[in-house]
């Protein structure tokens, strides 16, 4: 059979505890001989983080993720992302719905790798990818030749997620989208416009009134010293500069969880 599917040549080279790892395949025929259908079986993770996320919405204002937990499960997003990263793959659409959990374990898992792709140096990539709450800025700006920076970028805005209860940038469009991430970053400098897209060549910008990370979760008074820091090596227009997963897993943030043993790598 002539069929190629990106996606299921990617799922078939996974294999790390939190991503998700393909059991079987096979193609069914509809109504046309023309219409083949792909069906993967892999492993069953009953609930996503969105439906967590919401749940936690719908509790009056009870934090239905721990401290500990949006830890874990962020420090297993970072483990992911690394080895990702590691077989050169970027999964490039990153959010609470591609992410699968297992609240009894406390296993973390991406899915959806529908939009995933083996990154090659000098080749272009399309640039509208990504929901667009969870697009790093580089990709709002047109830039073709991005790294899994992108993927780091999307996590940092699910870790916010999971503490806000809802998305840290909330834009109506792409344009829209760059405001919000401008309201926390503030305007970004001709270098960083440079960094994210070197053939970008508006420099114009509204003035808009900043918040800090700080006033954005002002009030959640549990985050400490090492949760900011994290987050600002995160949230950075820089692509080059945005910190790396193997460095994101070392970070002071997560000392309790390596130091505790609540979590092994597979």
């Amino acid at each position: 059979i002539r069929y190629k599917n990106r996606e299921l040549q990617i799922l078939q080279e996974l294999n790390q505890v939190n991503v998700v790892r393909i059991k079987n395949y096979f193609y069914t025929i509809g109504k046309n001989d023309n219409e083949k259908y792909l069906n993967v079986v892999m492993d069953y993770l009953p609930e996503s983080l969105y439906q967590i996320i919401k749940y936690s919405n719908n509790a009056h204002n009870k934090t239905f993720l721990s401290y500990d937990e949006i830890k874990l499960y962020s420090y297993q997003m970072f483990h992911a992302l690394y080895y990702l990263e590691s077989i050169g793959i970027c999964h490039r659409d990153i959010k609470p719905q591609n992410i699968l959990l297992n609240t009894t374990t406390k296993v973390l898992q991406f899915c959806d790798f529908g939009s995933a792709k083996r990154l090659k140096k000098d080749e272009p990539n399309v640039s509208y990818i990504c929901s667009r709450y969870y697009r790093a800025p580089e990709l709002i700006f047109n830039a073709v030749n991005y790294s899994n920076a992108i993927d780091v970028w999307s996590v940092g805005c699910v870790i916010a997620e999971m503490i806000l209860g809802y998305p840290l940038f909330q834009g109506d469009s792409s344009i829209d989208q760059l405001a919000e991430i401008i309201k926390v970053l503030g305007t970004p400098s001709r270098d960083e416009i440079t960094s994210m897209n070197p053939h970008y060549t508006q420099y114009k910008f509204p003035l808009i009134k900043c918040y800090t990370l700080r006033e954005v979760f002002h009030r959640h008074a549990y985050l400490g010293e090492d949760f900011f820091d994290l987050m600002l090596r995160i949230l950075i227009y820089e692509p080059n500069k945005r910190i790396k997963p193997l460095d994101a897993l070392a970070h002071p943030f997560f000392d309790s969880i390596r130091e505790k043993g609540k979590y092994n790598k597979d």
